[in-house]
């Protein structure tokens, strides 16, 4: 965001600045893609997830080892 200030305030050109919105957007959705993908692949695998996935959260819930647990004890 400041990198976006400091354009605006050296008055560059606007499709300048434009491009840096872009890439910050761009990287935004990147990160939050990659925070999915494992939630995702875990889904479509039939995995179990314990917590419920935040499009905002860092890090995507684990899987469930309830199975794995009880076959261990017996």
């Amino acid at each position: 965001m400041d990198e976006l200030m400091n354009l605006m305030i050296a008055d560059e050109s606007p499709s300048e600045i434009s491009d840096s919105i872009k890439t910050q957007l761009m990287q935004k959705a990147a990160a939050r893609v990659d925070a999915l993908k494992p939630a995702v692949a875990n889904t479509m695998l039939g995995y179990e997830i314990e917590d419920e996935v935040d499009a905002d959260a860092e890090t995507v819930g684990e899987l469930d080892n309830d199975e794995e647990e009880t076959e261990e004890e017996e």
